[in-house]
């Protein structure tokens, strides 16, 4: 276990005397006309179309409610109408910062519904996907944080990192935003022959680069002002609002899938759960550093431990022959017409899963009747529950304050409204 270390004490004289100025004339108590302010959903610190509807007391927050749906799509609706493959692109819509770990957690969702488990090597590419795809969302996250507290240069080294890996997800899916890598039962191709070496090499330069980025903000006097104490969310209310990912884990809880129900055999790999203490702004930025190190810790094992052998489900009843048999052999060829067109033989039942993915606990419920299509399918998305604190989290802030506040909770609102 990897516990975050809070070792700046950074007394803030302003901000004792506006707590003396607060306990001495309560805002309740003070005659004044509140305002009402719309932030968002255009508004480059709400990282999307989120709607927060404040009611201010001069600069002190009162009141707040999130207003989220403008992004929705309906995508759960969508799956009813939709075989189970050719939904895997719809995912990666949802968390578009890391489609890769999306396309993994619904795949899983689905075999889990067929009985189905990977070979050892389909697992650990899936394990390259989801780290990197972590190491991905954290960089932005934490630049986009960064900048709206007035720290530009982290976010010019974060999004150079960025585009160091959206390089590395075009060699291995030919794109770079939308990946749609993962099938069922599978992946679409094996590594290209050129992505380990290049895989070491991105790591080998992330490590500097990420230390860089923890010596400009982890000890910078104007960041840890902005962030230390601020968006406190004790242990007992993450649990009540359940909350998931590095925002749980900031306020303390350990709690994190990949060791607590672990999948892809993530319980062969030795890494760190890093937690935080107070559960502020300040321990949610340094939970997020310390996860990047330990993606790349679990990311130097799987190199090492590479399996070879192959990377999809035997089942051929219900995955695609090779490509080479359906444009030479007439069976194969009406098999694969067959599966195309009505889709997985899935039995009937229910199933949940759910993966740690970088913003917390995406999970998949589906309701099978049986079939190539599902009879219903539920998201549980995480950026949609942690945003869920806000209307506790926000009153009693400063305005400017919403802004870390915000940044340090890492939402995505493709995810949010699905």
């Amino acid at each position: 276990m990897a516990a975050t270390t809070r070792e700046i004490e950074a007394p803030d004289p302003l901000a004792r005397s506006m707590q003396r100025d607060a306990d001495t004339h309560p805002a309740d108590d003070q005659i004044g006309e509140k305002m009402v302010l719309n932030m968002g959903p255009s508004h480059p610190a709400t990282h999307g179309v989120l709607r927060l509807v404040l009611e201010l007391d001069g600069e002190l927050v009162t009141k707040a409610t999130p207003d989220v749906g403008y992004l929705h799509r309906g995508d759960e609706k969508i799956a009813e109408n939709m075989q189970y493959n050719q939904f895997v692109p719809y995912t990666d819509r949802l968390d578009y910062l890391a489609p890769l770990s999306n396309n993994v957690a619904y795949a899983l969702a689905v075999e889990k519904l067929m009985g189905w488990e990977l070979p050892p090597r389909g697992k650990a590419i899936r394990v390259i996907c989801c780290e990197t795809s972590r190491i991905s969302a954290h960089l932005l996250g934490l630049g986009a944080m960064a900048l709206d507290l007035g720290a530009m240069t982290v976010f010019l080294y974060t999004f150079t990192e960025r585009e160091k890996l959206y390089n590395l997800f075009e060699l291995l899916t030919g794109a770079r935003f939308t990946t749609s890598y993962t099938r069922v039962g599978g992946q679409i191709r094996d590594l290209p022959e050129t992505f380990i070496p290049q895989l070491e090499q991105f790591i080998d330069g992330f490590i500097p680069q990420l230390d860089e980025i923890d010596r400009l903000l982890t000890r910078n006097r104007i960041f840890v002002d902005r962030t230390r104490d601020i968006g406190v969310i004790p242990r007992e209310r993450a649990i009540a609002y359940a909350l998931s990912g590095p925002n749980l884990r900031g306020s303390g809880v350990e709690h994190d899938l990949r060791r607590k129900h672990p999948y892809l055999d993530y319980e062969k790999y030795d890494f760190d759960v890093a937690i935080g203490s107070a559960g502020d702004c300040y321990d949610r930025y340094l939970v997020r550093i310390e996860e990047m190190r330990q993606s790349v810790r679990i990311l130097r094992q799987v190199i090492d431990k590479l399996p070879s052998g192959p990377i999809n489900v035997a089942d051929w009843k219900n995955m695609l022959p090779p490509k080479s048999h359906v444009l030479t052999k007439m069976e194969e060829l009406i098999h694969h017409f067959i599966v195309v067109t009505e889709g997985l033989d899935a039995p009937s039942g229910e199933v949940y899963f759910a993966a740690e993915n970088p913003k917390g606990e995406l999970g998949f419920y589906i309701n099978s009747k049986g079939g190539g299509v599902p009879h219903r399918l539920k998201i549980r998305a995480p950026s949609f529950v942690n945003l869920s604190i806000l209307p506790e989290l926000l009153p009693g802030a400063m305005m400017s304050d919403v802004v870390a506040i915000l940044g340090s909770l890492d939402f995505v609102m493709g995810e949010c409204d699905r």
